[in-house]
């Protein structure tokens, strides 16, 4: 028994303790009611998707049994695979000129198509491309949430009904450059356009280009932003992943993140800490590193700066840092493949880069 003299300090901690795990437990059973960022997503919003998604889900089906394929926008069908390029952006393709050049310097057009998802709460002109430019229907994006997940998957369901020969998808934004010429990044995803066939259509061991990481720094702080055992049971720490923003997808792959529907709804979660929540980084890693680990590189084709990054943004290059030298940096991958793009670039940087498209950026 106590002494009576310690009886006030006892009862004191008795009434504290429950207070004191209320606290501390309540954001892990109730994290919904603490959320500080709002969902973007609306209902309609998610069954509009949803419909979008099943359309494009039944149409490579329909291809994939010998089904006719519809003819592309491009108004011809073209048999040889093709590279769908996905603009996700929030304001003017800055750099619209210098991949006007990029698409120019492929011999076939038909190799590849352009969609691009344009926030619609911002006024955006339309590049003046040679090429067809597909503006998708799109909804409202903002960064650091799950609307970046939904417009990604927007632009890969879209690619996917518009031509049944678009095999690889490659997510840009405003920000990203080509560093090689269009013939180059053909070739290293399908081999020479002259013996690429559609053969390749029916062929599942394509590989996607997507970074996977499993030790990124604050990986657990990222993984409870929207609350201490949120994520589970569907997504236990030891599956969790981070990843780039932006991606090469193969279309196996890219109808995976269409069909899938499970960890989506832990993903589209707000978040109670904004400041380490990253949806558009970890949702696509996460899933196919999940799915199907040994279908992926785990190393992206987007180079980025990371080294001196404010706010969760990486390096940003600007006018003074455009070289040859420096597009020749870019290139250089620690892997077996080179870099085919890069990011993030200032408006400014249009005119050098410009000047030394011909002569550098397009000449591998």
């Amino acid at each position: 028994m106590f002494p009576s003299s310690s009886s006030p300090i006892v009862y004191g901690l008795t009434l504290f303790l429950p207070l004191f795990l209320l606290f501390l437990l309540a954001p892990q059973f109730l994290p919904l009611r603490y959320n500080r960022q709002p969902s973007l997503i609306s209902p309609q919003d998610e069954l509009d998707d949803l419909r979008l998604f099943n359309l494009a889900i039944s149409r490579a089906t329909a291809t994939s049994r010998g089904g006719s394929p519809k003819i592309s926008h491009l108004g011809t069908v073209n048999p040889k695979p093709k590279i769908a390029f996905l603009f996700l952006t929030n304001s003017d393709l800055i750099f619209a000129p210098l991949w006007q050049r990029f698409f120019e310097s492929s011999s076939t057009v038909g190799l590849f198509n352009v969609y691009i998802h344009a926030d619609p709460s911002t006024p955006i002109s339309t590049p003046e491309w040679s090429v067809k430019a597909n503006f998708i229907p799109a909804k409202t994006t903002a960064r650091a949430s799950p609307t970046l997940i939904s417009a990604a998957r927007r632009l890969l369901a879209n690619a996917i009904i518009d031509d049944p020969f678009n095999l690889y998808f490659a997510l840009v934004s405003q920000h990203c450059i080509p560093l090689h010429s269009f013939k180059f990044v053909y070739t290293s995803l399908f081999g020479k356009p002259s013996s690429a066939s559609k053969a390749f259509l029916t062929q599942r061991s394509h590989t996607s280009y997507i970074e996977i990481l499993s030790d990124a720094r604050y990986l657990h702080k990222r993984y409870t932003a929207r609350g201490f055992g949120v994520m589970l049971p569907e997504v236990p720490f030891e599956k969790f992943r981070v990843g780039s923003q932006f991606f090469v997808l193969a279309k196996r792959h890219a109808l995976l993140v269409l069909k899938e529907r499970k960890l989506w709804k832990k993903f589209k979660l707000p978040c109670l800490y904004s400041d380490s929540c990253f949806p558009e980084e970890h949702y696509f890693p996460t899933l196919l590193s999940m799915e199907d680990p040994k279908g992926s590189s785990h190393f992206t084709l987007m180079r980025v700066n990371w080294t001196d990054s404010v706010n969760g943004h990486p390096h940003t290059y600007h006018p003074p840092e455009i070289s040859p030298e420096l597009i020749h940096t870019l290139r250089k991958s620690a892997s077996s493949y080179s870099y085919l793009f890069a990011r993030k670039f200032s408006p400014d940087c249009l005119k050098p880069l410009m000047e030394i498209a011909k002569d550098v950026i397009f000449r591998d």
